[in-house]
């Protein structure tokens, strides 16, 4: 299933992708795609329903972030070789923890913000696992099974002020609509493989990147366990998985985005986002 969002912010309404690719509405069924609507349980019993017999969504509504009542964003730092290296930071031999406030989430097209004061704003596509069943000291052989899902994210960074503002990475993080969700959460059943996923993203129409999470240092299954170890993960938590080489800061030399540039970025079988830049 490929499970949406949509309406205004703080007013989306749940509902799904039919065959064809229209919305159709799930309001009656379950008041979000958020919190116990994760359980295996209730995805299974969405899984049942005929699309064809839900209301159909007209028009063009905005779409929100693909889950909602987000409790927890966790993000693996470094978790690509090559953009370790053109960060250049050490290749972590574990992962690499941080937050992003939750009050950054937002939809996969809405506007993204530069913040006031801001000269190295970044972009960063990456995959996000959004948990299912809740997760405690969970084996990684046993991690899969905690996920409900999949979703594109883009872990858009201020760079100057995650590296140069006394050392605390989520200075640099947690801005307003730094973390775009979305479009959907495809469930877990419709990936059989997550380290088998393209990934890419352009600004203004160039191409920045371009990999894979065949690359990623440490894997899916390896960062749910990992993460469980220190904290447990409730049904909507989403984990954004780290990023491939060719981020703004670094390019030769480092290029940061600037109000009314578009970012366009995507992971196969996940969707695509696109995201106007304007200034705070």
């Amino acid at each position: 299933m490929k499970l949406v969002r949509y309406g205004e912010k703080g007013s989306e309404r749940p509902a799904l992708l039919d065959t064809e690719g229209r919305l159709r509405d799930l309001s009656d069924m379950v008041a979000d795609i958020a919190g116990e609507t994760l359980l295996p349980e209730n995805l299974a019993r969405l899984k049942a329903v005929d699309p064809g017999t839900l209301p159909l969504v007209e028009g063009d509504p905005r779409i929100g972030a693909c889950v909602g009542s987000v409790g927890k964003l966790v993000c693996v730092g470094l978790n690509y070789s090559d953009h370790a290296i053109e960060s250049g930071l050490a290749i972590p031999t574990e992962p690499v923890l941080f937050m992003k406030a939750t009050s950054s989430i937002c939809g996969p097209n809405d506007d993204v913000e530069i913040p006031r004061g801001s000269e190295k704003t970044d972009w960063e596509v990456e995959l996000g696992i959004v948990i299912g069943k809740p997760a405690k000291y969970v084996s990684e052989a046993d991690a899969l099974s905690h996920v409900a899902g999949y979703c594109v994210v883009n872990d858009v960074s201020e760079r100057a002020y995650q590296i140069e503002r006394g050392g605390q990475w989520d200075k640099g993080k947690g801005c307003d609509t730094f973390g775009p969700l979305g479009p959907w959460l495809v469930t877990a059943d419709e990936v059989p493989d997550p380290q088998d996923l393209d990934m890419w993203l352009e600004v203004d129409g160039h191409r920045f990147q371009n990999g894979g999470t065949r690359t990623m240092i440490f894997g899916v299954a390896h960062v749910v366990s990992y993460i469980s170890q220190f904290m447990s993960l409730q049904p909507g938590d989403v984990i954004a998985t780290g990023t491939p080489p060719g981020v703004g800061l670094g390019q030769k030399p480092p290029l940061y985005l600037k109000a009314g540039q578009t970012m366009r970025l995507g992971i196969s079988g996940l969707g695509e986002q696109q995201q106007t830049t304007v200034q705070a």
